[in-house]
Formats: structure tokens, sequence, C-alpha cells
């Protein structure tokens, strides 16, 4: 009897803590938003010249919908991937955004970023 009794607390016990505890952060955001967000930025990345406010626009919306650590390190990992085909000057370009647009990026763009680290 007091065995059934251990067994039915022990799973009580269980079944509470698995509905208190909060669930696993999931991104939200893929590489195609990412994409579809900063597309009006590319021109700029790859040539240079002026920023457009419409990449302003996108960055500040992609930053906006980053609400969970998963999502910020999905897009850092998104934009490191694309610094990896990048050359150097087109990196630089990425990299100078948030500060000609006013954004606060929670990470470095760029090809070392360690994407794991961003909170």
């Amino acid at each position: 009897m007091a065995n059934v009794l251990s067994k039915k607390f022990l799973l009580s016990f269980l079944l509470i803590c698995l509905v208190l505890s909060p669930p696993q952060a999931r991104a939200v955001i893929t590489c195609d938003t990412v994409f579809n967000d900063l597309k009006p930025c590319l021109n700029y990345v790859l040539v240079g010249g002026n920023v457009p406010a419409e990449c302003c626009n996108g960055l500040k919306s992609l930053i906006v919908k980053a609400i969970t650590t998963a999502d910020r390190q999905s897009i850092c990992s998104c934009l490191k991937s694309l610094a990896t085909t990048a050359t150097d000057e087109q990196v630089d370009r990425a990299a100078s955004l948030p500060g000609k647009c006013g954004v606060k990026v929670p990470f470095k763009i760029s090809r070392d970023v360690d994407c794991t680290k961003v909170k």
C-alpha cells in the first residue's frame, strides 16, 4: 500500500512540475523573415551609398519581433551565415547598419560572432 502511495505521489509531483515549468523557447524568426525584413538593405550592403529608410524600418521591425533569446540567436545565425559569403567591405557595411539606423542590435554583425552567447 505504501509503495502504491509513493508512486502516486511521485507521479503527481512530476505532473505538477511539468505544468508549472516554463516552456522551452523556440525561434519564431526564420532566415526567410530576416531576409524579407532586411531586403531593402541589400543594395547598400552590396555596393554602398545611402542607407534607405526602408532598410532602417526593416531592421527596427526585425529587432522588435525578436522577443525571445531563441529569436535573437536565430537572427544572429542567419546574418552570420550570410556574412561567410560576403566580402570584408560588405560585412563592414552590414555591421554599420545598426549605428546608421539608430537601432540597438544585441550582437555584433560579423563572421566571428558566437550566436550561442546572444541573450
